[in-house]
């Protein structure tokens, strides 16, 4: 198998002859408040017109969703910056950062409920706004991401009791 890089799509695997591209985020899964349910086609479009194809979308039966973001290491600069701006769009903002260790390397969550505050970073106005400039480039995006996720943190609640 060959890989040889391609216009923004990410890597081809060139394979009998026949090459095929490999998108540059492999899958999206989003979580929205149930007032979103009517509108998941029209969702899906606008996910679909900032090049976030492969989108899953699910919908929180009570309340909304948190308000967190998590990609993988090697989601592209401006798709990382895609699924910022829908992610405040429909899900009323972002607080919190997850690791991008935690994930698939093209991967994309939006108000996932699958993680608790051991890996939950929190993350302020300045930072997010950081974080959506269009001048970062790939590796200055994700060096800026991992160093927003890698301070130690304060763990409170359910994990401090004693085993």
């Amino acid at each position: 198998m060959i890989i040889a890089l391609t216009g923004g799509q990410g890597p081809a695997a060139e394979e009998g002859g026949h090459a095929e591209t490999v998108p540059s985020v492999s899958r999206i899964e989003v979580v929205l408040a149930k007032e979103y349910q009517d509108r998941e086609k029209e969702i899906k479009a606008e996910f679909a017109q900032a090049g976030l194809t492969n989108v899953h979308i699910q919908f929180a039966r009570l309340g909304h969703p948190p308000k967190n973001i998590g990609l993988g290491r090697d989601v592209p600069a401006d798709k990382a910056r895609e699924a910022i701006r829908l992610a405040i769009k429909y899900n009323d903002g972002i607080d919190i950062l997850l690791p991008e260790r935690l994930f698939p390397p093209r991967f994309i969550t939006i108000a996932s409920s699958n993680f608790d505050d051991t890996v939950e970073y929190p993350i302020t106005a300045s930072e997010l706004a950081k974080l959506q400039d269009p001048t970062l480039t790939t590796e200055s995006f994700h060096r800026l991401y991992r160093e927003l996720t890698s301070a130690p943190l304060e763990i409170k609640g359910r994990h401090l009791r004693p085993y």
